[in-house]
């Protein structure tokens, strides 16, 4: 195995859970999440040589990722599951902890996408304002109000659900 390969090699085993978390919530289909981030590392492979600074590979695999995504809509409507069926915190809770997680999953889930995306991009890939706001081509203080306004409606839902822990 050469030094590129052993470069991307461990770039994808750095990202992959966050790439896959990511790719979920764009589609709530395993199956379709799965192909989504192997569609991603097979056209970053092909322009690997040309990342020059792998620090903003993360970003970068995020664009690729969300564009193959928008491809899908091109083709085809991906099936949609139910909320309930899905597992995206933390795995070995309690019964307690993974019955907030559902509240909390539903609760983001009903937020508008032009909220929820920023704030998923920030929760679960880690990036901060001025990075999501490269990502969806947006200016950064549109990014932060749209952050601001996603926790204000989060707080909201979460604190007219049955359970008041997250208020």
């Amino acid at each position: 195995m050469n030094n590129q390969e052993q470069r991307f090699e461990a770039l994808v085993r750095a990202l992959s859970a966050d790439l896959y978390r990511y790719a979920y919530w764009l589609c709530h289909n395993r199956s379709v999440a799965e192909d989504l981030v192997q569609e991603t590392y097979m056209r970053a492979w092909r322009s690997f040589a040309h990342l020059q600074n792998e620090k903003s590979a993360k970003a970068w695999l995020i664009t690729i990722l969300r564009r193959e995504h928008a491809r899908l809509y091109e083709k085809y409507r991906p099936e949609m599951v139910n909320i309930e069926d899905t597992h995206l915190f933390a795995e070995g809770a309690t019964p307690e902890q993974q019955a907030e997680q559902r509240i909390l999953q539903k609760a983001i889930a009903q937020l508008d996408l032009e909220f929820r995306e920023p704030l998923l991009l920030q929760l679960i890939g880690g990036f901060t304002a001025n990075e999501i706001a490269e990502l969806l081509e947006l200016n950064q203080n549109t990014v932060l109000t749209r952050l601001y306004r996603a926790r204000n409606k989060l707080k909201q839902l979460l604190a007219s659900s049955p359970s008041k822990k997250y208020g």
